[in-house]
Order: C-alpha cells, then structure tokens, then sequence
C-alpha cells in the first residue's frame, strides 16, 4: 500500500496542533511520555518493526478492509451514492484493532509486559485484550460500570481473552472514568504500557493514535480510484474522541475537493448532559492532559455527556480534529439519538449489514444529505464497527416501546 505524501498529520515539536493537543502533565509524567515519543519514532523508522505490523494487519486483523458501495439504499433515497468503509470487517468487528496491535508492538519492543487500557463501547478493550494475549502482555481494561452493563457481551469477550476488567463506578460510570482510572494506574507504575484508544490525551498519543488507524484512509484512497476512477466528493466518519474519523481523513487532506466531515453525539437534545457534541456545542479546555473542544460545566472543568452510544460519550476530542474545525478543513455536524437509531435500521434492513451505533451516526448524514445530491456524487462513509454488540441494546430500546423499528 503506498503512503499518501503531504500532510502527515504530525504535531509541532511540542505536541500541538495549532493551540490544541500539548502535554499538560506532572513533570515526572512528562519525561515519560518523551520516552514514548522517542520510542515511537524509533519503532516507525525502523523497517522490521513496520514488516511486523503489517503482517498482523493482513494475516491477523484481515487488512485490507474493503469498500461497498449501498446500491439499496441508493435506490430507496435517490440522489448521492453512499460506499461504506467496512472496518466492521477487521478481526473482532471494528477499527480499533489497528491501533491496538501497533501499540502493544511498541509495548513489547520498550520491554513492557504489562498494559492498561481503557474503554467505552467496549471495541477497544477487545481489541487491547486480543492484542495483547497475542503478544504475551498482561492486559487490565477500565470500563465504566454503565458501559459495562449495556456493553455486557465485549465485557465477556475481554474476559475470555485474558484481559482483567476493571469497572469505573465513580462520576457518570462512563468513558471519562475509565480514562481517569486507567491514567491513574499507569501513573502510578512506571513499568506499566498504556494503550490509549483514541485520538485524545497528551503528546505523543494523538499522533501515535492517527498514524496507526491512518491505514484507514490510504486503503480507502486507493480502493474508490480503483472502482469509481475518482475520489469521493465526501469522506464522512463519527467522532467520539475522533480516531476512526482522524484515520479515514488522513487519506483525503491532501484533496482539497473531497468534503471531510465529523458526525459527533447530538444525543437528545442541545440541552447540558443531552449530548456529546464538544466541537459542536463545546469551547475550548484543557481534559486528561491535552487542550481541545471540550463539553464543560459551570465550573469550567468536564461537564456531563450523553449518547445512546457508549463509544462516543466523551467530553472531548481529539486535538487534530479541533484545528481542522478552525482552518475548516472539515465540517462537524451533530446527528440525534433517533436518527442514528433509524440509520442503525435502515442499513440493516435494505443492506444486510448490522453497524454498531457509533457508525450510525455517520450513516445517519449520509441518509439525510444524499437525497439533495446529484446521482454522480459520491459519500464514502467509514464503517468503523458491527453492531452485534448493540443487538440487545437496541432490541431492549424497542421491547420497551421507547423507539420504534425503521
């Protein structure tokens, strides 16, 4: 797979993006994580290390993940044609795995035997679980007591896999927490990797985070020239702390025709506690040691988030997605509970593919913006995971009588 030139998406030798990202750490955190910068770049300019991990992604994740184009649901909408990305596809159902595996390499080649992670959907907790059981590394998952309950099955599987679960019962039991705790184990014991799942936290994770699901974006760069001879006109991917989304518009910031746009938590409402949508409806804030978009309360500090989506309740987001806000290089919108549930539906029923919920947002603006679109436009969505996780949730949801089947 050849590498897109351009726009790396690397940060400033401080770790910023524009204002965002940086370290706001302790000192002796600080000198830590230059170790993990030092090593990263280590790892990534050293060819044996890059053979290994692109054997794991071909012959263990099962890369390359195709493209699909949804010709039912074109059909059914008229107007713009919708592709998926259909990282749903990788080993253990969702993009995270590219990430896991490159850091549980860099993990073992620092001489770590031990890692934490955190995790909200529970994706990246399996995900660190399997890679680490395949690279003979201890493995201990933080996972808030909420997310836990209406994510039980990844639960299972992490446990199944190895993995220690530990479960977040303090603030709102969701992924916030489980970062703290997971960040709190780590600071507490230097011989202890943290694999970090998404886009977020201090230098280098951010970049680390964006160069490994990056693969995302190149594949899907070459695959649509291969079968339409011509890019998207939109990329278009959820944003929780934003990797997936990072990982697909990494393939495109160099085509300035191409549209990227992040599709964050609208929830229930714009009201507080309604909602995740930080660059959206969020200013500015410093969060687990790094500046971007955050949801905040009157206290300035973290504020409540909600989603019907356990994988993107989170009160921040990645700092690369905050400078794209501002130099307009992508667009963020924000997409409801009920829509992202109707989406969840409607790719099920007209395409035979179950998304998880987090992908349904993003689905959910492609069903809304393709019928206003001519039939030689194209919208490549990033399938970033299967909802088989979400079955009971969404089956209890409908049992209930709170929402309706599509």
């Amino acid at each position: 797979m050849s590498q897109q030139k351009g726009h790396d998406g690397k940060p400033d030798s401080n770790g910023f993006y524009g204002e965002y990202g940086g370290s706001f750490v302790p000192e002796p955190l600080r000198a830590r994580l230059d170790e993990l910068a030092a090593a990263f770049e280590d790892a990534i300019a050293d060819e044996s290390f890059k053979r290994e991990l692109g054997y794991l992604n071909a012959h263990y994740a099962g890369r390359p993940s195709p493209v699909f184009h949804c010709k039912n649901l074109d059909t059914k909408l008229g107007g713009a044609q919708i592709w998926l990305k259909r990282e749903d596809l990788n080993h253990l159902g969702a993009h995270k795995i590219n990430n896991t595996l490159g850091q549980c390499l860099l993990a073992r080649r620092m001489g770590k035997t031990r890692v934490v992670a955190e995790t909200g959907a529970g994706q990246h907790g399996v995900a660190a679980a399997a890679s680490a059981a395949l690279l003979g590394l201890e493995c201990t998952v933080y996972m808030g007591e909420l997310d836990m309950a209406r994510q039980h099955l990844n639960v299972i599987r992490m446990q199944m896999l190895g993995a220690r679960v530990v479960c977040a019962k303090s603030g709102q039991k969701t992924l916030k927490e489980a970062v703290d705790e997971a960040i709190a184990a780590w600071v507490a014991d230097d011989s202890i990797f943290y694999v970090l799942g998404s886009a977020v936290g201090p230098h280098p994770y951010p970049y680390m985070v964006r160069y490994f699901q990056s693969i995302i974006g190149r594949e899907a760069r070459e695959q649509m020239l291969a079968e339409l001879s011509r890019l998207p006109d939109i990329c278009m991917a959820c944003v929780g702390g934003g990797s997936n989304a990072i990982g697909i518009f990494a393939g495109f910031m160099d085509d300035p025709q191409v549209r990227l746009i992040g599709v964050e938590p609208g929830g229930r409402g714009n009201g507080y506690g309604q909602h995740a949508a930080s660059l959206c409806l969020g200013e500015p804030g410093i969060l687990h040691g790094f500046n971007s978009y955050m949801i905040k309360n009157e206290s300035g500090e973290a504020g409540e988030v909600y989603s019907i989506s356990a994988g993107l309740d989170y009160p921040s987001v990645g700092p690369e997605h905050a400078k794209l806000k501002d130099c307009g290089r992508a667009e963020y919108v924000r997409v409801t509970d009920e829509e992202a549930l109707k989406a969840f539906f409607e790719l099920s029923r007209h395409e035979g593919i179950l998304p998880a919920l987090e992908s349904s947002h993003a689905l959910a603006q492609a069903i809304k913006m393709a019928p206003a679109m001519a039939r030689d436009k194209v919208i490549l969505v990033n399938l970033s995971g299967r909802g088989d996780k979400d079955v009971q949730q969404v089956a209890d949801l409908v049992s209930s009588g709170k929402i309706k089947k599509a």
